[in-house]
């Protein structure tokens, strides 16, 4: 895997998550996908955050894709992407994500690292590392 190949998947990804279409975002994943989210196990599951499982499918990507929209408003997102480190077919995304979450209207801020690989023009992990506790707080109902 060339640096450039990994790093035009990457962009593409990127670009694409920005439209939107989860279906077009999933396209870019293997049909079998290393799927991790950096969240405590214990907090797998939770009914506020659904999206934030474990996965394994090109399908399962875009159901992620797709559980992201329905649990944010559309209107009030931002993702800053800082830097892409490329490695070969390895890459990691760093930024910060803005969001807004839809049952409590509440806004938050958290930073992230994604780790990417891409094989063969399609990637094949997606681990996140995110400020969990900041999604966690947005999303808990009042009282």
């Amino acid at each position: 895997m060339t640096t450039s190949t990994t790093r035009d998947t990457v962009t593409e990804l990127l670009r694409r998550i920005g439209e939107g279409d989860p279906t077009r975002v999933a396209e870019l994943y293997a049909d079998d996908i290393d799927w991790r989210l950096n969240w405590p196990a214990d907090e797998h599951g939770r009914a506020e955050t659904p999206w934030i499982r474990p996965r394994s499918t090109r399908a399962d990507a875009a159901d992620h894709y797709r559980e992201l929209v329905e649990h944010h408003v559309p209107e009030q997102v931002d993702t800053q992407v800082e830097r892409v480190i490329v490695d070969g077919g390895d890459a990691v995304v760093l930024g910060e994500i803005r969001q807004t979450a839809r049952p409590t209207g509440r806004a938050y801020r958290a930073r992230f690292a994604l780790h990417l690989t891409v094989e063969d023009g399609l990637i094949t992990r997606h681990h996140v590392y995110e400020d969990s506790l900041a999604v966690a707080r947005a999303f808990t109902p009042a009282g």
